[in-house]
């Protein structure tokens, strides 16, 4: 029997034996029995979890390397990995996904969603997690723009420096990708909105429309690399990893210095996963202390804070201080319903404009 989370130092049977005995046995044994379940089940299938998103590669290899659980990824917006349980049913092709927070309730409420606690449940904070376990956020992201040097002379550090640029944007495909909505909602925190208003960033974008310089270039890594993008809107994590990945020296990332905001995401468990014992596992050692590291590898903030990153972590993200002036959703239901308008919207307001 492999020892639960063999890298970490959160989750292994013989930490946790050290804690509070009686409660701590019966998680053991529950653990174990998982662990021997999934094992048996031998793989996961995840959709919206590909290697390059917050080094979800990380988690994936140690999944392999101390359970042998294989693994195969479809990336997917958060819309789309939804849509796909729903449409599959008990045809599932995939066991777990990961989707933006406005998401998330979105799931329960289609009743594509299966629920489990992980064992570091108590460490997450309550604002971040489905009090019955059908999601918890395991990292948060805040909107930053990414800028290609070669092409673009002065990066820009605030919403009206990219207004009063002349190179092309890209925020990617709004209405349906959780990073692209988020990019919304943070230029209407910026300009005087909120999650109830996103009237100003609209505006905004309705300007960098009529100036003919929206791209609809999708702002992955490839075309980065390719230099089909000069600025894009996305989350820091995303922006930080691909920056690294192909030239620190030829991008510039920075966080829109007159606001932004900060969002996670969460793991989703399919209802009708074939595989949901490794499913739980993977969710399992998401929420470990190197679960959560690994994604500070990949630039992505962590939930718990009870975690110490590693120095050399540390010092891939940026500074504290740059994040000053971001702020986080607090009227969920107003960016719910907001959320679901802005395809429309978006349409109406801003892609009219863009001929």
């Amino acid at each position: 029997m492999n020892t639960l989370l063999n890298r970490s130092t959160a989750l292994s049977a013989t930490l946790i034996a050290t804690s509070f005995s009686a409660s701590v046995a019966a998680k053991d044994a529950n653990l174990d029995t998982l662990i021997q379940a999934a094992q048996k089940e031998g793989a996961v299938y995840s959709v919206g979890m590909p290697d390059s998103w917050a080094n979800w590669k990380g988690t994936w290899a140690d999944l392999q390397a101390n359970y042998g659980l294989k693994h195969q990824d479809t990336d997917m917006s958060s819309a789309q990995e939804i849509a796909k349980f729903e449409a599959e049913k008990k045809s599932a092709t995939a066991d777990i996904g990961d989707i933006g927070f406005a998401f998330a309730r979105v799931a329960v409420k289609k009743g594509v969603t299966q629920a489990y606690k992980p064992t570091t449940w108590d460490s997450i904070p309550d604002w971040a997690k489905d009090e019955d376990g059908h999601w918890a956020l395991a990292y948060t992201g805040t909107i930053s723009f990414i800028t290609n040097n070669n092409q673009v002379k002065n990066a820009p550090k605030s919403w009206d420096d990219l207004l009063d640029g002349d190179y092309k944007v890209t925020v990617g495909n709004v209405g349906v990708a959780a990073q692209a909505n988020n990019a919304i909602l943070a230029a209407a925190f910026a300009k005087g909105g909120d999650e109830s208003n996103l009237k100003p960033a609209l505006k905004f974008f309705s300007k960098l429309a009529k100036q003919g310089r929206l791209s609809f270039t999708d702002p992955n890594m490839a075309n980065l690399e390719k230099g089909e993008v000069e600025v894009a809107v996305m989350w820091d994590f995303n922006a930080l990893n691909y920056r690294d990945k192909i030239d620190r020296d030829r991008f510039t990332v920075t966080i829109p210095q007159d606001g932004s905001v900060i969002s996670g995401y969460t793991t989703i468990i399919n209802k009708y996963a074939q595989n949901p014992n490794a499913a739980k596992l993977a969710r399992e050692y998401i929420f470990s202390d190197q679960g959560q590291i690994n994604l500070a590898e990949g630039y992505a903030r962590p939930i718990r804070s009870n975690v110490t990153l590693p120095k050399s972590v540390q010092d891939k993200l940026l500074s504290n201080d740059l994040y000053t002036n971001v702020q986080p959703v607090t009227d969920f239901k107003a960016w719910e319903k907001s959320a679901r308008k802005l395809p429309r919207q978006w349409q109406e307001s801003v892609l009219i404009h863009q001929q």
